[in-house]
């Protein structure tokens, strides 16, 4: 493309050369750049991209968008200097690929919890009502049937509109994908054109990133300040921080809710294994799904599919044969009784949504045995939290891996421990290996008993000194059961 339609858009500081120069590909690592790139120098936490500035000349690249100039300056090269190079390849990209996402219904869902399975839940809806969709998620993507591997929550935003293009050429006309608080912090879905927002609840997370959570709740509103007068921005009103999203954005405004008065609304009629029973908007609907905050996520998806125009009994008729997300709150039930379930909880907030839908559930005489780790090389402050909330939860805890990454997994359990009051000492146990951790609480389990092993969900893989090896608890759960039967 001309780099002149590529820069619509774009805030341009100044810049240096010919702007008619023809680009044939975008890249922001110094690596993938070949003839006729448009190398975008981009400041990491790590990295500074202004520092291949030179090298990625030498291998072909055309154009640079820098945020500051190179003392010498290259005569055969455009130069184009801008306040954030993240922002202009956010927008950049979107030019690059036809603007892809104002050819769909883009909707966005973020949140602490609960994101997949809002979006995994439209795209299971929309499928079944007939329509091309399209998913971005962090267990998946996919353009409707076929499946394209997840990296991130939210991909970089060349893939990102590479993936949107490939969707609007194979016939999607919805897409649901999760925005993640990195993402908005990053740019990564700069010039994107969204049809609505979904916020769904907001808690302790991602803090090292953020530094503070008054950055972490900025980061989110973002998104919604983002929208334009023709989306829509759906809140959970009944999360305390669920109406801050919606101040000064330009999209119509509505809301959900189980307690507060809402545009949506819901009332847990009862919550069992078998599923729940809710009252959505003066109708009984019975669903497959488990948990109060499975109820938020089922009215969440509700409330986007009636503002996208569909049949509300069509709508709740065809969401209450859907089982949402792989690793949410996926359980089985051994021949003896012992239930295991295998979530994705990897937060304070999360654990104790779990644990209390278990107690909501469990008749008072089984034993709750929770497995529980923490990732390495990511917020330290809710290890201590996440032990506490699984303890007071919990009649027996086994502290364990997570995907310690490049920390020592005997450290991040420490810190873990130190959340056990001497209280519920008693009930904690730590065992390293994450696999054996397991195997003592399916052995340990009596008939009836429930065991939670929380923290990977859908995850196949452990990652252990920055490498990956196959891991997952579903799989080792149910092998492990299957032995003691």
């Amino acid at each position: 493309m001309n780099l002149q339609d590529l820069l619509y858009g774009v805030s341009i500081k100044s810049l240096k050369g010919l702007p008619q120069v023809e680009v044939a590909a975008l890249a922001f690592d110094s690596r993938l750049v070949n003839a006729g790139t448009l190398f975008f120098a981009i400041r990491g936490t790590a990295v500074d991209g202004h520092q291949f500035i030179d090298q990625t000349i030498a291998a072909g690249a055309s154009v640079i968008v820098c945020e500051e100039l190179p003392t010498n300056l290259n005569e055969a090269v455009t130069y184009v200097k801008v306040a954030d190079s993240a922002e202009a390849l956010g927008v950049i990209a979107c030019n690059f690929y036809g603007n892809p996402s104002a050819a769909l219904k883009l909707v966005g869902i973020t949140s602490t919890n609960g994101k997949t399975t809002i979006a995994t839940l439209l795209f299971q809806l929309f499928s079944s009502l007939n329509y091309g969709v399209g998913l971005i998620s962090t267990v998946q993507n996919q353009i409707n049937q076929r499946i394209v591997p997840a990296t991130h929550t939210t991909p970089n935003p060349i893939a990102l509109n590479e993936l949107l293009r490939e969707m609007v050429d194979e016939g999607c006309e919805y897409c649901f994908m999760e925005v993640s608080s990195h993402a908005v912090s990053q740019h990564r879905i700069a010039g994107l054109t969204f049809a609505g927002g979904v916020f769904s609840n907001i808690t302790h997370d991602h803090l090292d990133f953020h530094k503070t959570f008054d950055n972490y709740i900025k980061a989110k509103k973002g998104f919604f300040d983002m929208l334009p007068k023709s989306a829509f921005a759906l809140t959970n009103a009944d999360d305390k921080n669920g109406m801050v999203m919606l101040q000064n954005t330009k999209a119509y405004k509505k809301t959900y809710a189980l307690k507060q008065m809402a545009d949506f609304k819901a009332k847990i009629i009862e919550n069992k294994f078998s599923g729940l029973h809710l009252e959505v908007d003066h109708t009984d609907v019975y669903f497959k799904m488990v948990g109060s905050f499975n109820a938020y996520n089922l009215l969440a998806a509700y409330g986007v599919a009636v503002l996208l125009e569909q049949d509300q009994l069509s709508v709740l008729t065809k969401l209450s044969a859907l089982s949402g997300a792989e690793g949410r709150f996926d359980y089985i039930v051994s021949k003896s009784g012992i239930v295991g379930i295998v979530d994705y909880a990897h937060t304070p907030d999360a654990v104790q949504n779990v644990l209390s839908t278990i107690a909501n559930i469990r008749k008072g005489t089984e034993q709750v045995i929770t497995v529980i780790g923490c990732g390495g090389d990511r917020d330290k402050t809710k290890r201590p939290v996440m032990a506490q909330v699984a303890c007071d939860w919990s009649d027996k805890v086994i502290l364990t891996s997570d995907n310690p990454r490049t920390e020592d997994p005997q450290a991040i359990i420490k810190d873990m421990e130190a959340g056990v009051s001497p209280t519920n000492q008693r009930k904690a146990i730590s065992i390293l290996d994450r696999k054996e951790a397991i195997k003592t609480a399916c052995h340990i389990a009596q008939p009836g008993d429930i065991i939670l092993i929380a923290g990977k969900g859908h995850e196949k893989y452990q990652e252990v000194n920055g490498v990956r090896h196959h891991f997952d608890d579903k799989e080792i759960i149910n092998e492990q059961l299957n032995q003691i039967n």
